[in-house]
């Protein structure tokens, strides 16, 4: 056999191994892919609960801590302009920004805009008016997030100079904190979905009632006779949330924030009337009385159009025309 020809039988040899070779590891693929057999089923899995917000579910409350006391909450120290050397003003303006506890999370009164990205509402304008009065300058002002349970705790600690956030003024916070005039009057109601028969707390009885924990709203809602469940979330978007899931029947809040979600999901509707009046104040730590008075003169120049301008922009849509409430003085 010449060699040219001896080269090309091995060539072919070779040739048809690697196709054999081929051929042979298809088969085992096929074979493999033929018949799959039955699927296991390694987790068995029954009823699913929805997840829930951090810190959600049944609140305890206080409900004999909570019984009316007459302390005159509502009434103030008297305004006093101007900003002395070595006042609580002075220390804030030689820092160079006012610190501010707000929400972030309540819609119309303190929250982030999506577009922008900055915070806004009827409470924020309140909160700048303060720093512009301090400053000159409204923009001088830092926002501290905080959740109703936080804004004492932010107070007493000195992590905040005021609290802006939808904040009652009470007999029983009054005892750790100092509170400004009363720029707000709100009103506690029930927030439903737009198909429920709901019209008040009492056909709420033995249901889930949402509301934020450490504020007014949830101690009402412990002591309403017809006795509904309160669940207690750390913000009030967490209550709207759960509702949209339908873990709990109804939110019960100041009309304020109600007016904010029913904004936010139209399928929602605020039922019933008013049964509580909640005067919102802003917050100050207890030793500042000075700030205190010059807060509260701050809000008697707000209340002179400021305020009404806020109102408009932000509250008037959705609640009606309003006026801003007489300040009371000790």
């Amino acid at each position: 056999m010449s060699r040219g020809r001896a080269s090309s039988v091995r060539v072919r040899s070779v040739g048809v191994k690697r196709l054999v070779a081929v051929v042979s590891a298809l088969a085992v693929v096929a074979a493999g892919c033929g018949s799959p057999g039955a699927p296991v089923d390694p987790a068995p899995v029954g009823s699913v609960e929805q997840p829930k917000p951090a810190n959600a579910g049944p609140a305890q409350v206080d409900v004999e801590g909570a019984a009316a006391e007459d302390c005159n909450a509502t009434a103030s120290l008297p305004p006093q302009g101007g900003i002395p050397s070595g006042s609580t003003m002075d220390e804030i303006r030689e820092r160079g920004y006012l610190v501010a506890g707000v929400d972030q999370n309540t819609f119309l009164f303190g929250f982030r805009n999506p577009t922008t990205g900055t915070l806004e509402g009827f409470d924020i304008d309140m909160a700048k008016a303060v720093a512009k009065a301090i400053f000159g300058d409204p923009g001088k002002i830092r926002f501290r997030a905080v959740t109703s349970a936080q804004r004492i705790p932010a107070l007493t600690a000195g992590d905040v100079d005021i609290v802006v956030r939808t904040m009652t003024i009470n007999c029983e916070r009054l005892k750790e904190i100092n509170f400004s005039s009363v720029y707000y009057v709100a009103g506690q109601r029930i927030l439903v979905d737009e198909n429920s028969d709901v019209r008040t707390l009492a056909d709420l009885e033995g249901q889930k009632v949402c509301a934020s924990k450490g504020s007014t709203s949830l101690k009402n809602i412990a002591k309403a006779e017809r006795k509904p469940i309160p669940i207690q979330v750390d913000d009030w978007s967490d209550c709207l949330v759960m509702m949209q899931q339908g873990q709990v029947e109804a939110i019960s809040t100041d009309d304020t924030i109600l007016a904010g979600m029913a904004q936010q999901d139209p399928t929602t509707k605020i039922v019933g009337e008013r049964f509580t009046e909640e005067p919102y104040g802003i917050g100050i730590p207890k030793e500042d009385k000075d700030m205190v008075r010059f807060v509260n003169a701050v809000l008697e120049d707000v209340r002179g159009g400021e305020w009404q301008k806020s109102y408009d922009r932000w509250l008037a849509g959705p609640l009606g025309s309003a006026q801003p409430p007489a300040a009371k003085y000790k």
